[in-house]
């Protein structure tokens, strides 16, 4: 049981903001690649991208909104819980990509989505429940 009346320790705070800003590099990065960038070129690096372009256009846009998620709501207190919200969406990327990775041979790539998949979890957790950022107002 949470006790609500508890101040959430500095550290995780601390730990929450740092893999939020990381988690929101990352997405925010590899999201714009695959929303803007174009399909022969993503091709090359993922070889899905050529079988599937719709997959990975609604994949980057995705990445994208979530990564920009990541810090903006938090940063501005203007509605902080859509960035444990964007913390659930990632999860549940991360957790679609190990199925597909699977079923595509791609079982190198599982491991490191099992780890971002597991970041993007505790800023979900952080931010929804273990250390909130309150609104303005």
């Amino acid at each position: 049981m949470v006790d609500d009346n508890k101040t959430p320790s500095k550290a995780l705070n601390v730990g929450l903001w740092v893999v939020q800003a990381l988690m929101a590099l990352m997405f925010t990065g590899v999201g714009a690649w695959k929303t803007f960038g174009a399909i022969p070129d993503l091709a090359e690096a993922l070889p899905w991208a050529g079988e599937m372009p719709g997959l990975v256009r609604f994949v980057g846009i995705s990445e994208l909104l979530g990564g920009i998620g990541m810090i903006l709501p938090a940063a501005t207190r203007i509605q902080p819980k859509l960035t444990g919200l964007a913390g659930v969406g990632l999860t549940l990327v991360m957790l679609l990509a190990i199925p597909f990775h699977a079923m595509r041979g791609e079982l190198e790539a599982i491991p490191v989505v099992i780890v971002i998949g597991a970041m993007t979890a505790f800023v979900a957790w952080g931010r929804l429940r273990g250390a909130p950022i309150s609104g303005r107002g």
